[in-house]
């Protein structure tokens, strides 16, 4: 019997989300896979020395912290140093997926489509009009560290830039101001080790009272309309399942990863690439795993195989 701690909920502003996802996947294998894992739920913000102190009765780590303290690398690091084997991409590749700035440059060095973008730190001097000239007449404002969509602003004045900006100044130190591209929003999961298979497209559709996939439209139930399989061509389900593919890579991801993208005039522009994408059982990842046959336990199943395979395979011996 496979002995895995499930880790979730922590600090970040993504705590709420994290605990959903953290407690779906438990209920999952208790009831679907009890026989072959035991399984125990820790929420590092409260049971932290819990894991110091039971470190030899864990088997797995499934890390299911969503944003900060988790999705960049650090709870990772920690498992690293307890010697705990983990699912999924690691420190390294956990912290870059998370940078928005670093890892746009990353996609950009494997050829990627990405929106044009200008970073703005804390306290410089910035010529907003030209700003808005050279990106606009619409741009996205987010924080560089954070997920959910959280701190995000659509904006096609000067005065609504700067709103946006020192929004997204609230949760860290830079923003990034990125050209606005309407298109076909998709995203494509991305599952293995040394053979990368992608699962069934989505097409996210958020509903008419939202201008984009928000904090709130991608959890309030009926906001947003989630399609799965995408009704695109074969051409362009392709290029989306190609730039998922190559995201994956150029990041140094493992195991699993989700990546964003919009496709406009055929051409696709990624956004993003989750590390630890979202797991209760209407999560756009499981949702995806469903459509190609696997229920919830049986991906966390999946997920936890493919982990420790991957920790062998790394440190043989």
């Amino acid at each position: 019997m496979t002995r895995v701690v499930i880790i979730a909920g922590g600090w970040s502003a993504e705590r709420e989300v994290s605990l959903n996802s953290g407690r779906a996947v438990f209920e999952a294998l208790k009831r679907e896979k009890k026989g072959r894992f035991r399984v125990t739920f820790l929420d590092p913000r409260n049971e932290l020395m819990e894991l110091f102190e039971k470190r030899g009765g864990f088997d797995v780590a499934m890390v299911l912290l969503h944003g900060r303290y988790g999705e960049d690398g650090a709870m990772q690091g920690l498992l690293e140093i307890l010697k705990i084997p983990f699912v999924g991409s690691g420190v390294l590749a956990s912290a870059v997926s998370m940078n928005k700035r670093v890892s746009k440059e990353l996609y950009r060095a494997e050829g990627l489509g990405v929106p044009d973008a200008v970073l703005i730190k804390r306290d410089h001097e910035c010529n907003w009009k030209e700003l808005l000239d050279r990106l606009g007449p619409k741009v996205v404002v987010k924080p560089v560290l954070e997920g959910s969509s959280i701190g995000i602003s659509i904006c096609s004045s000067v005065e609504e830039l700067q709103r946006g900006v020192k929004l997204a100044m609230e949760f860290g130190q830079e923003a990034l101001v990125e050209q606005y591209i309407k298109g076909v929003e998709l995203t494509c999961c991305v599952l293995g080790t040394r053979e990368l298979n992608t699962l069934p497209l989505i097409e996210i559709r958020p509903t008419s009272g939202y201008e984009f996939f928000n904090y709130e439209a991608k959890y309030k139930a009926g906001a947003t309309e989630e399609i799965c399989p995408a009704p695109v061509d074969k051409e362009i389900a392709e290029t989306a399942r190609d730039c998922a593919i190559r995201a994956h890579k150029a990041l140094g991801c493992k195991v699993w990863s989700r990546t964003d993208m919009i496709i406009h005039q055929g051409k696709a522009f990624v956004l993003e690439t989750n590390t630890i994408p979202g797991m209760t059982e209407t999560s756009l990842f499981p949702l995806a795993a469903k459509k190609a046959g696997m229920s919830l336990a049986d991906l966390a199943e999946k997920l936890i195989e493919l982990s420790l395979e991957e920790q062998v395979s790394a440190y043989p011996g």
